[in-house]
């Protein structure tokens, strides 16, 4: 059983490469991950790494998660300068892209009840179940 957070992460990221549905656009090789940062990734598969984070989050996270509460939670300080730094939020078309992706491959299914949001299945479950 897995206990460390890196190690389940890197290990649910190395399946979700291998799964059919979860691809890096031809774009993904050029953006990066929010307006805080200044470079890109340098993980060469990030687009797998934060999905299996989404993913994760997800799974520990019972209530429905919509993409600006993502958006927070992958945002950070943007350096301006001399000026102080401010909070920025993530992308949200990484998130966006990865959720359409993550819902095609069965893992995750948008909430049925009255929050907005997605929530993950039995599917997705059994899967991180089946790495830890």
């Amino acid at each position: 059983m897995i206990q460390d957070t890196d190690e389940l992460i890197t290990k649910l990221s190395k399946k979700l490469k291998e799964t059919e549905n979860i691809d890096m656009p031809k774009w993904g090789l050029f953006a990066k991950t929010g307006s805080h940062k200044e470079r890109l990734p340098e993980n060469s598969d990030w687009w797998y790494v934060r999905s299996a984070s989404i993913m994760r989050k997800m799974y520990i996270n019972s209530s429905p998660v919509g993409v600006n509460r993502l958006r927070i939670v992958y945002g950070g300080k943007k350096d301006r300068g001399h000026k102080p730094s401010r909070f920025r939020k993530g992308s949200g078309s990484i998130i966006r892209k990865i959720f359409q992706q993550l819902e095609v491959a069965g893992f995750i299914k948008k909430a049925d009840s009255e929050k907005k949001g997605r929530v993950i299945t039995d599917k997705g479950r059994s899967f991180i179940d089946k790495i830890r």
